[in-house]
C-alpha cells in the first residue's frame, strides 16, 4: 500500500510538474509562433523550390543571346530559335534589360556559309562573364545546342559519303531504373527528410533554453528545487514539454507538405509524390525518439552555460546537427554498418529509404531507436544528478 500511494504522488507531482512547463510553453503565443516558424515555412520552401526545380528542368525559359553576323547563318540562328535561344532584339521590353546586363555575346564569323560549304572547321565565339552564377544556365544550354548541330551536320556529312554513322557508336548502354515512380521525385525527399529533422530540433529549441537557463535567471528553478519534488521529475518535465513542441512541429511539416506538393506539378518530370497515413504514421514513428533526443540535448547544454543569452548562442551550434549529418550520410558511397545504429544518421537513411519506395528495414528502425532512447535517458539521469548541485542551480564557475 506504502508503494502504491508513493507511486501515486510520483505522478501527481510529475503530472502537476508537465502541466506547469506546458503553461509556460503555451502561454507567449508570440514565442510558440516563432518556434513552430520551421514546420510553418518548410512546405513553402519545398514548393518554390520544386517549381524552380522543374522550370529549369523542363520549361527551358527562353535565351537571349546577342548574335553578332546573324544574317550569316540563318540555319544556325533557327536551330537556336527551336531551342528558345533567341536574338536579343527580340527580347521583350520587361526582360532585356536584364539580358543586357548579362551580355552574352556570340560572334559568328563572316566567310560561316563559305567554310561550311567547304567542309573547314568554323569558331564561334561566346562572350560572357562567366564568373556570373547567372550566366551559367543559358551558357550551358547555348554549349549544347551548337554540340547538338554541330554533330547533325557531322553526321549529314558522313551519309553523303556513304558511311553509316551507327559505326560511330559500336556500344549503347541501355539505363534501366528499378526505382519506384515515388523516388524519381528526389528533390522533395531530400528536402523533406532535412526539414523533417530540422522541426524535431528547432520546433522546441526556445522552450527548452526557457525552461533552463531562463528559469533559472527567474530564480524559478531555485523555487522548484526548494518544493519536495525530485530532480529527475524536474527534468521529466521539462523534457516532456520541450518534446511536445518539438513533436507538434514534426507532425505540421507532414500535414503542411502532403497539402502543398499538390500544388506542384510533377508530372512534367513524369514522377509523383504522396505522404499516405501509413507512411505519415512511420515517419512521425522514427522521428519521436529524435524528438525527445533533440530536447534532452538541448536542455542538458543550456543549463551549462551561465545565462540565458550565453545559452541562446550555445544551444544554437546544435541545429546544425540534424543538416550536417544527414548530408555527410548522403555524400558517402559505402556507408558502414554502424551508421544504422547512431542517432540522426540512422534516421536519415531510414527516411531516404521510405522515399526511395525501399521496403523498411525494421531491425535498423527498432536498433536506431532504441539507441536514441538509450543516450536520451542517459542524458536526463547525467542532468538530474547535476542539478543536485549548486554549480549548476547558481551557474557558478
Amino acid at each position: 500500500m506504502r508503494d502504491n500511494s508513493s507511486m501515486n504522488l510520483y505522478l501527481y507531482q510529475l503530472k502537476s510538474l508537465i502541466l506547469k512547463e506546458y503553461k509556460e510553453a503555451f502561454r507567449d503565443k508570440r514565442a510558440l509562433l516563432v518556434a513552430l516558424m520551421m514546420a510553418l515555412l518548410a512546405p513553402v520552401a519545398i514548393v518554390l523550390m520544386s517549381k524552380i526545380m522543374i522550370e529549369k528542368l523542363v520549361d527551358e525559359p527562353p535565351v537571349y543571346v546577342n548574335f553578332n553576323g546573324a544574317e550569316y547563318a540563318p540555319k544556325l540562328i533557327k536551330y537556336f530559335a527551336d531551342n528558345n535561344l533567341l536574338n536579343l532584339v527580340d527580347a521583350p521590353v520587361d526582360e532585356k534589360l536584364i539580358w543586357q546586363q548579362r551580355n552574352i555575346v556570340m560572334d559568328i564569323p563572316q566567310d560561316y556559309e563559305t567554310d561550311m560549304a567547304q567542309g573547314k572547321p568554323i569558331k564561334l565565339y561566346l562572350r560572357a562573364d562567366f564568373t556570373d552564377k547567372a550566366v551559367g544556365p543559358p551558357v550551358r544550354r547555348i554549349n549544347n545546342a551548337v554540340r547538338s548541330y554541330s554533330l547533325s551536320i557531322g553526321y549529314k556529312r558522313l551519309l553523303l559519303r556513304g558511311v553509316d554513322v551507327r559505326l560511330l557508336n559500336p556500344l549503347t548502354l541501355v539505363e534501366q531504373d528499378t526505382a519506384k515512380p515515388d523516388a524519381t521525385f528526389i528533390l522533395i525527399s531530400m528536402m523533406l527528410g532535412i526539414y523533417l529533422m530540422l522541426a524535431a530540433f528547432m520546433s522546441g529549441l526556445s522552450v527548452a533554453i526557457d525552461s533552463s537557463a531562463g528559469e533559472r535567471e527567474r530564480n524559478v528553478l531555485e523555487m522548484l528545487l526548494c518544493q519536495p519534488v525530485s530532480t529527475l521529475q524536474i527534468v521529466l518535465a521539462k523534457l516532456i514539454g520541450a518534446s511536445t513542441i518539438s513533436i507538434i512541429g514534426v507532425v505540421l511539416v507532414l500535414v503542411l507538405t502532403s497539402l502543398s506538393v499538390g500544388l506542384v506539378d510533377l508530372t512534367k518530370i513524369g514522377a509523383t509524390f504522396t505522404l499516405d497515413i501509413m507512411t505519415s504514421l512511420t515517419l512521425l514513428l522514427l522521428l519521436l525518439p529524435i524528438c525527445f533526443f533533440a530536447s534532452a540535448c538541448q536542455l542538458f547544454v543550456a543549463f551549462q552555460t551561465k545565462s540565458f543569452k550565453e545559452a541562446q548562442s550555445t544551444v544554437s551550434i546544435l541545429i546544425g546537427i540534424p543538416a550536417f549529418i544527414p548530408f555527410v550520410v548522403s555524400m558517402m558511397d559505402d556507408r558502414p554498418q554502424w551508421l544504422n545504429w547512431l542517432p540522426v544518421a540512422g534516421q536519415s537513411m531510414i527516411i531516404e529509404n521510405i522515399f526511395k519506395g525501399v521496403d523498411v528495414n525494421w531491425l535498423a528502425f527498432l536498433a536506431t531507436s532504441v539507441v536514441t532512447i538509450a543516450i536520451t535517458v542517459t542524458l536526463v539521469v547525467v542532468l538530474a544528478k547535476k542539478l543536485r548541485s549548486e554549480k549548476v542551480v547558481m551557474a557558478l564557475s
